[in-house]
């Protein structure tokens, strides 16, 4: 297939019919109101289910049913949404259900704006949802990235029957970029553990409940070893001049963008920076970033938000070299020059 010029959104939407994906549930919310735009006109070409929920709370309702019976499930939704979609995600997670998220983040708290940020960190990696639980995340930084993500996500999920999110920004989703679709061959799992629908089949009942504590307790210890497991092999980050970086800047998302604006610009006035960008927000890629800082002297972290990845970065580092921050909230997005005049406040000090 040749490029197409496609939104952010579009690019994803498509990714998951590709990935196999045949059942949508989800609300429109402004900025990712193309994918449930797209997926209302392809699915039904396709003999899929593309249903808008009353809520977003109806909607991950939804999604725990249709993950239940073995299909590839999505909704989408931006941050508010997301946060009614809390205590279904956790219901999700602790039935060991695979389905995809994606969360086109937008400026809060509260109802907030339209505008990019990356306020959802913390709920993403950290607070989603009560109990002892966590998602794969995965943070994109390009159109067709998050078209390559998307598909990633569904594989995940499968493999480790789990919910993973896809958290990118409104930015992201609304801008427009090539994307060249390759075809692939489909390989979805057998699930042996699937609900049957009455079809004569073996019974089987998928639930959360588990009252005797003693088995909820040996439940909680299977997810934790399933989790390990996650942090074992599914680490993934990309680094950018790092083998020498004297100051070396950690961003995700469309922030890492100008990031590598700014490090390239640093670079030719002479300082030695680097970038290390996350690409899988959880599990963190501790080791990486412990690597790409290993000549640092300073470390500058540039989010769209108060400073949410500064301590996964901190621990990363083991505090052996400084931790700056440097971000825009509310949906301003910092620019290239704001983030090199950070690097060299830095590099100033980490040299004195």
């Amino acid at each position: 297939m040749a490029k197409v010029l496609m939104e952010g959104n579009e690019a994803m939407a498509e990714a998951a019919i590709r990935a196999g994906c045949r059942h949508f549930f989800g609300y429109p919310i402004t900025p990712q109101s193309e994918i449930p735009e797209y997926l209302a006109a392809k699915l039904p070409e396709v003999d899929g289910v593309y249903l808008q929920a009353e809520s977003e709370v109806s909607a991950i309702n939804m999604v725990y049913g249709a993950a239940g019976s073995g299909v590839r499930v999505l909704t989408a939704s931006s941050s508010p949404g997301i946060s009614l979609m809390s205590e279904g995600i956790s219901y999700i997670a602790a039935a060991e259900l695979p389905c995809v998220i994606i969360n086109i983040m937008r400026g809060g708290p509260g109802l907030g704006n339209i505008a990019p940020a990356q306020a959802d960190y913390n709920q993403a990696t950290k607070g989603i949802g009560h109990g002892d639980f966590n998602l794969i995340v995965l943070a994109p930084n390009s159109v067709p990235e998050m078209a390559n993500t998307t598909m990633l996500a569904f594989d995940l999920a499968d493999k480790y029957r789990t919910p993973v999110m896809v958290l990118a920004d409104g930015l992201l989703g609304q801008m427009m970029e090539p994307v060249e679709f390759t075809d692939r061959p489909l390989e979805v799992p057998e699930k042996l553990w699937a609900t049957t629908g009455g079809t004569g089949k073996e019974r089987r009942i998928i639930n959360s409940l588990l009252i005797d504590p003693d088995d909820l307790e040996n439940h909680n210890i299977k997810l934790q070893e399933k989790f390990a497991r996650i942090k074992s092999h599914e680490t993934r980050c990309e680094n950018y001049n790092t083998g020498d970086a004297e100051v070396l800047v950690v961003a995700y998302g469309s922030c890492s963008r100008m990031a590598k604006a700014a490090v390239e610009t640093a670079r030719k006035k002479g300082i030695k920076a680097g970038l290390c960008r996350p690409v899988t927000l959880w599990p963190f890629p501790e080791k990486e970033v412990e690597q790409a800082a290993s000549t640092a002297r300073a470390c500058l972290v540039t989010e769209l938000n108060s400073g949410q990845m500064v301590p996964d970065v901190r621990l990363a580092v083991h505090e052996r070299v400084p931790v700056e921050f440097f971000g825009r909230m509310g949906g301003v997005v910092p620019t290239p020059k704001e983030i090199l005049h950070a690097i060299e406040e830095i590099e100033v000090k980490a040299r004195d």
